[in-house]
């Protein structure tokens, strides 16, 4: 954190995890018509609210408990779309190497455990917005 950040957009994690889900945006656009309302949706959703939870959880800093809430909530929903992507690679929808370089989703796991680890550097000061 070498420059003060401002919004959620300026986190490498959510640009990270914004990226993440446009690729699977992308992906998943060739997925059978019949994974539409099950597969393509839910991994879809999944990868969208890593995000959303991220802004959801930068918004909340100013009281620890929500903020690592909320972080929780991202790390469940990163670890969902891992799991959406095991079952895209075992029916054969995507490649071993997309699915590895997707599943990088460990990175974002990684950090979110590491800020919820140390919310104390994260979260604001009395006072502060």
């Amino acid at each position: 954190m070498s420059e003060k950040i401002i919004t959620h957009g300026q986190l490498e994690i959510y640009r990270k995890a914004f990226e993440t889900a446009l690729v699977i945006f992308e992906l998943t656009s060739k997925f059978p018509r019949e994974e539409t309302y099950s597969l393509t949706d839910q991994i879809r959703r999944s990868s969208r609210s890593v995000c959303a939870n991220l802004a959801e959880a930068w918004r909340k800093r100013r009281y620890e408990a929500a903020f690592i809430s909320k972080l929780h909530d991202v790390e469940a929903e990163a670890a969902e779309t891992q799991t959406w992507l095991e079952f895209a690679l075992a029916c054969g929808y995507i490649k071993r190497e997309v699915a590895s370089d997707l599943s990088s989703d460990e990175r974002i796991i990684g950090t979110v455990v590491g800020m919820i680890n140390h919310a104390d550097s994260w979260v604001l000061p009395s006072g502060r917005r």
